[in-house]
């Protein structure tokens, strides 16, 4: 705020403290509620500032009443309050990352100028409407010139400093954000871990399996002990990534392949898998346990009500910066009359891999179900193409 001023209206400069704001939100209620709290902390500024001018030139030559130290700094700490919001526009529409800092400091820079310029001209003319004109000295361009040159440094000190706490609560609030985001991307991977071994030991799933292998004991013993192998597996690989949001593609299909095998032993030469995985897409991310639920879904309703060979093909591939998997089977595909309530409950786990894929990547994803043109569901799944680290171990795509 104004410390003081002369007659000239040449004072010692602006002094202020910035107000803690925040972002500006959306919706009319807390519009109105933000300008009251940028009003308030104006006020409260003002009135620190006015104490402070009243009680330092109190034993001064020229001691300033209390009605003229409010008049000045309550003039100062308004019209900050009105261009707050203007500021806290500018810095949600030039957002500081890391990879523009510079080209944002540098529209910053005329936006502040400007804008210190204008209040510091029109803070002038309250002062000479409260001063000048009482002792009849006339408006002057050249007074206020030398008066804005005197004092809009200090504006821009403001702007900057309103401008860094908007930029301090909007990097806080992306990282509480981001905290609860990890939270709920958490408690959804368990919830999909669990929902995948009760998908995995749905007792249907795990009777026909148990009792494949007891039919298998007498006539095909290597057959059967390979079967408990792989169901083995299959229950170890489910546990062993539990802690991880992503794993490559090649991690996520050894363990589709184990359930693979123990679904073709169960099925013979009704079920005939094709795996198509591009080498170059073994080391990108995809969700835990994504698979699983699709390939489930096509077997259940795809494969099982068939008396002939079913088929179930995978596809992966990169596209750009997208990783596209398909996963088709040649079962009847999509019912006649459908809603997305009931295309959700014809396969386990469909609805809670949509949730994890919009919980994951937002807009960025595709999920569709949709009929294929020779017949069959078709699902296509399309997220980011990204990697974190290298693929741990190598794995036979069969």
């Amino acid at each position: 705020m104004v410390e003081n001023t002369n007659q000239d209206f040449e004072g010692d400069g602006q002094h202020a403290s910035v107000p803690e704001s925040p972002s500006w939100p959306r919706g009319s209620r807390r519009r109105w509620t933000q300008l009251a709290l940028i009003w308030a902390i104006w006020t409260f500024v003002g009135l620190v500032f006015t104490l402070q001018s009243y009680f330092t030139s109190y034993r001064s030559e020229q001691p300033m009443s209390l009605y003229d130290a409010a008049y000045l700094q309550f003039t100062w700490s308004y019209l900050w309050a009105l261009a707050t919001p203007l500021v806290l526009w500018a810095a949600s529409k030039i957002p500081i990352e890391k990879s523009n800092w510079p080209r944002a400091l540098l529209l910053h820079l005329p936006i502040s100028l400007g804008l210190s310029m204008i209040l510091t001209a029109i803070g002038h003319v309250f002062v000479w409407f409260h001063w000048g004109r009482v002792m009849g000295r006339p408006f002057s361009l050249e007074r206020m010139g030398r008066f804005v040159v005197a004092n809009f440094s200090e504006g821009i000190g403001i702007y900057m400093l309103i401008a860094l706490t908007s930029y301090s609560l909007s990097y806080y609030r992306r990282y509480r954000e981001s905290q609860l985001r990890t939270f709920q991307l958490e408690a959804q991977l368990s919830h999909a871990q669990l929902q995948a071994l009760k998908m995995q030991l749905h007792p249907h799933f795990l009777f026909n399996t148990l009792h494949s292998i007891s039919a298998l004991l007498n006539k095909d013993p290597e057959t059967a002990r390979r079967m408990i192998t792989r169901l083995g597996d299959f229950l170890r690989l489910t546990l062993e990534n539990s802690g991880s949001q992503e794993v490559t593609l090649e991690q996520e299909m050894t363990f589709l392949r184990c359930y693979l095998e123990i679904e073709r032993i169960r099925f013979q030469d009704r079920l005939v898998t094709r795996l198509d995985v591009s080498e170059q897409t073994l080391d990108a991310k995809v969700p835990n346990l994504i698979l699983q639920p699709i390939v489930e879904n096509a077997i259940r309703h795809g494969i099982a009500p068939r008396s002939t060979a079913g088929l179930i093909e995978i596809d992966a591939e990169r596209r750009n910066s997208t990783l596209r998997i398909k996963v088709r089977d040649n079962g009847p595909g999509l019912p006649g009359h459908r809603t997305s309530e009931n295309m959700f409950k014809k396969g386990l786990g469909l609805a809670n891999t949509e949730k994890r894929l919009e919980q994951l990547y937002g807009a960025a994803h595709l999920f569709d179900l949709s009929d294929h043109p020779e017949g069959g569901l078709l699902v296509t799944l399309e997220i980011p193409f990204h990697k974190d680290g290298s693929a741990a171990g190598s794995t036979e795509v069969v």
